[in-house]
């Protein structure tokens, strides 16, 4: 389709479905004119696209040549945010295999739309599937990862992998979030020279700045919804097994799971269906702007005092929650949240063992076996894997036992008593809350590769090493840097999760396109 008129027909389409979205950002928010980009691609949402592929307004194929345009333009010139570390070579083929299979049927509201991917999933095609390192950049898996497996399944069109912490950043404790070997450093498209968070680095940058509609990232603790509170995004950390876990380049199978990152409710809920076990549940069919209203929710205050101006937009955010209805229980306490680090950590080394080897293992594309043969591959190559920073964690790691040891089963143990029992099944049935309200962290802290990352605070480990459901979703700005606002549930309940972020979103509507600012200035 000739370029003016697939600009047209995209602006057409967003026009034409205004209701319930979040309002698009001022021009002078926007990438500037001269980077040449299509400027009414901004924003655009999944139902706005569906709406002119099925009037016949543009085609699958447009939609991946302005997207992979659009990261040549902004991602590996312009911005140089270095949120996509590779794009599929196959892309547009698959294009047109899905443009073709329309005529005849639409898998559904997934079908011809363009989706990134982290580096840690594997894809059975021509991309890598790498976690960031040059350990695994030379070979591709060898199948599709079941996260793959249902984006394809639901005619979604994978264009690239996006850019990670290396190895999920679990190698160092001294790391820069969004820094791989393979890829460099990701920056925060609101303000550059500031950290995207991670280790979904890639996909929370990539997103935000408009280079695909929805992605996918993966998440231990925090790694979904850190960089989507940073970068503006709704972000959903599942529930623990609703979504298929293999072919994952993984850390910790307690805790490991793929998760949904979208600027709107409405798409994280789309693509969650898409990727669910089950298939069953639409997840995006019961939103309603009213949920709020009745609902119980518990605010979780001992997450609140690391950042005032933080505190200020919690404020808001909570009489934003009264108004739409909801009746808050403040405070909420948790105080075994306290006990749950030391434990977490000893399980998700042992586990990372483990995991490791089980991974590498059906990877035969490669030679490396166990993470004793990645720790010598970085020693080997330190100068393009170690130049900021060891590797620590992956040496405590490899002097753990097998997962049979006492050790490992009483932190298990541990974690599943803090963090559930006396944790948030303690808190919900207490205080007969439907979730949990905290806020999701600080602002953007400046990326420092050489002293690596200063977090401000936040609570993603609760719902991480309960297994349990987390989303969070855009509730203000600390200047030009956006901060979010965490609902935490209980097992299975993303279904009630997504509809109090929807409610909350529609009677807030915060969020707005980066801007690409190179630095704050007083």
């Amino acid at each position: 389709m000739e370029r003016r008129a697939f600009v047209a027909a995209v602006a057409g389409a967003a026009g034409a479905q205004v209701a319930g979205r979040v309002p698009r950002a001022p021009a002078s928010q926007r990438v500037p004119r001269r980077t040449g980009l299509d400027l009414s691609m901004d924003e655009v949402t999944i139902a706005e696209l569906q709406s002119g592929l099925r009037d016949g307004r543009f085609t699958a194929r447009d939609l991946v040549e302005h997207y992979l345009e659009r990261i040549a333009q902004v991602d590996r010139t312009g911005p140089t945010l270095r949120s996509v570390i590779e794009s599929n070579p196959d892309a547009l083929a698959i294009a047109d295999g899905v443009d073709a299979e329309r005529r005849n049927r639409v898998r559904g509201p997934l079908h011809g739309i363009p989706v990134l991917i982290k580096d840690n999933i594997d894809t059975g095609d021509r991309m890598k599937t790498s976690a960031g390192s040059f350990a695994l950049a030379d070979t591709s898996a060898p199948q599709d990862s079941g996260v793959a497996a249902k984006l394809r399944a639901a005619g979604a069109i994978i264009i690239g992998k996006t850019n990670l912490s290396e190895w999920a950043n679990m190698r160092s404790s001294h790391s820069s979030s969004g820094w791989s070997a393979r890829g460099g450093q990701t920056r925060n498209p609101y303000v550059l020279d500031r950290n995207p968070c991670g280790s979904s680095s890639g996909t929370g940058a990539a997103i935000a700045a408009n280079l695909a509609v929805v992605g996918v990232g993966t998440e231990t603790d925090g790694s979904v919804v850190c960089p989507s509170h940073q970068c503006g995004l709704v972000g959903l950390k599942p529930t623990v097994g609703l979504l298929p876990g293999d072919g994952i380049v993984p850390i910790s199978h307690t805790q490991d799971t793929a998760g949904p990152m979208a600027r709107t409710v409405t798409d994280a809920a789309i693509l969650l269906t898409a990727l669910a076990v089950s298939g069953d549940v639409d997840y995006a069919r019961p939103l309603d702007p009213g949920a709020l209203k009745g609902a119980r929710l518990g605010v979780l205050r001992q997450d609140f005092g690391f950042d005032a101006r933080v505190d200020h937009i919690m404020e808001q955010s909570l009489a934003a929650l009264r108004d739409a209805g909801a009746v808050l229980v403040d405070p909420v306490k948790i105080p075994s949240a306290k006990k749950v680090g030391d434990p977490e950590f000893q399980v998700l080394l042992y586990e990372l063992k483990a995991d490791m080897a089980a991974y590498l293992a059906r990877r035969t594309d490669q030679p490396h076996r166990t993470l004793a043969d990645l720790i010598a591959f970085n020693t080997a190559n330190a100068d393009r894997e170690l130049p900021w920073f060891g590797q620590e964690l992956f040496e405590r790691a490899e002097k753990k036992g097998p997962l049979s040891e006492p050790a490992y089963r009483k932190a298990l143990a541990a974690c599943r008593r803090y963090a559930r029992v006396e944790g948030l099944d303690a808190a919900f049935t207490r205080h007969r809350v439907e979730a949990l309200v905290s806020p999701t962290g600080g602002p953007a802290w400046v990326t420092d590769l050489l002293n690596g990352d200063h977090f401000g605070g936040g609570n993603s480990t609760l719902s991480a090493v309960s297994g349990y459901p987390a989303i969070t979703v855009p509730a203000g700005f600390v200047r030009d840097l956006p901060v979010g606002v965490t609902f935490m549930g209980t097992s299975r309940g993303e279904a009630r999760l997504l509809a109090f972020a929807y409610a909350f979103e529609q009677a807030t509507r915060v969020r707005r396109a980066p801007a690409f600012v190179p630095t704050l200035t007083p």
